[in-house]
């Protein structure tokens, strides 16, 4: 019997941990045959606050993915976010070694693409600090810039720009734990904007500049690209957590309570609405059943929605990439599904703003058409299109992603 090939993504989120599994067929297209969600309870901001609970969460959204498609989940591409993030600007050079002719140029390899990438890694970071990526925005040869390949090119000096993403060790090491208690192994620790960016971004629009904002739970991340190269990464400690927290103070509700209120009547944009809606609201003790009017939740949710898009708007002006996105922005994650944000966010952030929907996939599984899913299929793709190779030049076609965890998963089996 032919052998399966299953590539696995599990989102470790704040409020749910989403699996996705796809197995690639006779075409070698990704088709997905099983996913798990349920809620999660153990993590706060990207953080492991409760090792039993996370494991716990993990175990049933696998164990639902393996029932649904009939497979043993082994290993996964896990991910990683959370205000611990932080990106760098970096860059390196190296002399190429000479041809045998005697010739002062020499022919450029790919192990001299790894020897200037890791000449660009060569940086101080904290004790507590791990790089998880590192990402060429372009090499240059004996001064020739925007140089995406190198490789075969003649020349005496190569050089590297690269955007470095690094972690915080302590998370990483903990969603690591977590994972291989669970009884699953991790191929990868992925930055989940990055991962999100597979699953929901197009060429055309990396190429002409956009803004990726996963509004999720406790942390809005943005990433951008230009030239289909990541100019910015950023995060912002400001989400749907916050929206909740505010409709618990300002309408006086237990927080789980106004969760539901939101998940289920929810809008962010005013002007849509239309009619006088009241929304009966369950007496907490021996209060009576209370209304509310629609209008008034609305407004509530519309004004922490514009308090995060303005925080957006203002990071994308401080690192200088906002008057590049000709594309927009394309919102992804949990709170993109409240009616009207894309509406809202187009006028906060003055471009134009759509939905990302996640695709590059084949199957009958609809539910894992929606933003919630977007990190765990942008997980399985990622690995797709990285393959089992540590070779650095596997991935996108003009984007060159080094492999970072091999040695981080050794020091981490070592560890634990």
């Amino acid at each position: 019997m032919q052998r399966r090939e299953i590539y696995a993504g599990l989102d470790l989120g704040a409020t749910k941990t989403a699996v996705v599994v796809m197995e690639v067929d006779e075409s070698g297209n990704p088709v997905v045959i099983g996913y798990g969600l349920c809620p999660s309870h153990g993590i706060k901001r990207g953080t492991v606050i409760n090792i039993d609970s996370t494991i716990q969460s993990i175990e049933k959204a696998i164990e639902a993915a393996e029932i649904m498609g009939d497979v043993h989940i082994s290993s996964v591409f896990a991910g990683i976010a959370g205000d611990h993030i932080r990106a760098i600007q970096s860059d390196g050079f190296i002399a190429v070694a000479r041809s045998s002719k005697g010739d002062r140029r020499g022919v450029i390899t790919q192990e001299d693409v790894k020897r200037v990438l890791e000449a660009a890694q060569t940086i101080n970071l904290p004790m507590d600090r791990e790089v998880l990526h590192v990402i060429p925005q372009q090499f240059r040869v004996d001064g020739e810039v925007n140089i995406q390949n190198p490789v075969g090119l003649m020349g005496v000096r190569l050089e590297t720009d690269v955007h470095i993403i690094t972690g915080a060790v302590a998370n990483a090491q903990n969603i690591y734990r977590c994972v291989k208690k669970a009884g699953i192994s991790v191929w990868d620790l992925v930055l989940e904007s990055l991962a999100s960016s597979y699953a929901v971004l197009t060429d055309s629009e990396k190429e002409m500049g956009v803004a990726l904002i996963d509004l999720g739970s406790a942390t809005t991340d943005i990433m951008v690209f230009k030239d289909k190269i990541i100019r910015h990464t950023s995060s912002l400690s400001m989400a749907g957590e916050m929206v909740t927290k505010e409709l618990a103070h300002e309408i006086r509700l237990p927080f789980d309570q106004a969760e539901q209120l939101k998940i289920q009547y929810g809008h962010s944009f005013l002007p849509m609405l239309s009619g006088k809606e009241e929304i009966e609201l369950p007496g907490i003790g021996s209060q009576r059943v209370r209304r509310v009017k629609r209008e008034v939740v609305t407004e509530i949710i519309q004004n922490k929605m514009e308090e995060v898009f303005e925080n957006v708007s203002a990071q994308l002006k401080g690192a200088g990439v906002y008057d590049e996105l000709r594309s927009g922005a394309v919102l992804t994650g949990g709170m993109a599904q409240l009616p009207g944000v894309a509406n809202l966010a187009e006028i906060v952030l003055g471009m134009p703003v759509k939905i990302g929907y996640p695709k590059g996939f084949g199957g009958t599984e609809d539910a894992v058409k929606s933003p919630v899913f977007a990190t765990a299929v942008g997980l399985v793709l990622y690995g797709l299109k990285r393959g089992e190779s540590l070779d650095p030049l596997r991935g996108d076609d003009s984007t060159i992603f080094t492999k970072i965890f091999g040695r981080m998963r050794e020091w981490f089996d070592d560890f634990f």
